[in-house]
């Protein structure tokens, strides 16, 4: 999530994440341990379209792997998890994926990727690949904060409270003064998303556009990990 296009509230939460090690991996139940051929590491905030996608195509040779969402907020521990999950993967696999574009590591986690030979998502962040790459760089829209349809149902956990807006309302300005519009790019058709991110808008003082984009280019990289195997 840049700090241009929609990821200042990212960059600005102030609580630290733990980091993730391959032995809390391991802990929690979250390294590898399925039946499938093909392991992907994917970021939690993508847990719900990539299961989507997994489902629509008939991949039950997939073990999805979610690192927490949370980590948005501390692009820095991005490339560490990832790193991590990859040392701790539990069986050997005919391909192995990390669902993550860049996300605000300045080539960080492509460094990670090319050190374990596991190919990423192209692109800056979910915005632009759930958008199209071509399309959202060709948009240029640095005065708008985006939403997703997973920021959206967590807003308040991962912009509103973060960032104390729950207890310094007047901080709003400071942060998101700077933005003319919020975007919501829908992945899918739900009146209660479209509610929640509208009221979002309206918090923030923002004007709201509703954009259905799909899952994107999400569909082509978890379509071409899967049948790479």
């Amino acid at each position: 999530m840049s700090a241009r296009r929609g990821g200042r509230a990212a960059r600005l939460a102030a609580r630290p994440a733990a980091p993730v090690t391959s032995e809390a991996l391991l802990r929690d139940g979250l390294a590898p341990k399925g039946a499938g051929t093909v392991l992907i590491i994917a970021c939690g905030a993508l847990a719900h379209e990539i299961k989507a996608i997994q489902s629509a195509g008939g991949y039950d040779h997939l073990d999805l792997h979610c690192l927490p969402a949370i980590l948005h907020n501390h692009p820095d521990r991005i490339a560490p998890a990832v790193d991590a999950a990859l040392q701790g993967r539990a069986k050997p696999y005919a391909t192995t994926f990390v669902a993550y574009a860049d996300c605000g590591t300045g080539g960080a986690l492509q460094a990670v990727c090319d050190r374990h030979g596991v190919e990423m998502i192209a692109g800056p962040h979910c915005y632009a690949f759930f958008d199209g790459l071509e399309r959202f760089a060709a948009r240029d829209e640095v005065d708008v904060f985006y939403l997703t349809d997973f920021l959206a149902r967590q807003f308040d956990a991962f912009v509103t409270r973060p960032l104390g807006l729950d207890r310094h309302p007047e901080l709003r300005d400071m942060y998101f003064g700077h933005y003319r519009r919020l975007v919501y790019l829908a992945q899918t058709d739900d009146a209660e998303l479209t509610r929640r991110a509208a009221q979002a808008a309206e918090t923030l003082g923002l004007q709201f556009e509703r954009r259905v984009t799909g899952y994107g280019c999400l569909t082509v990289a978890i379509e071409k990990a899967a049948k790479d195997a």
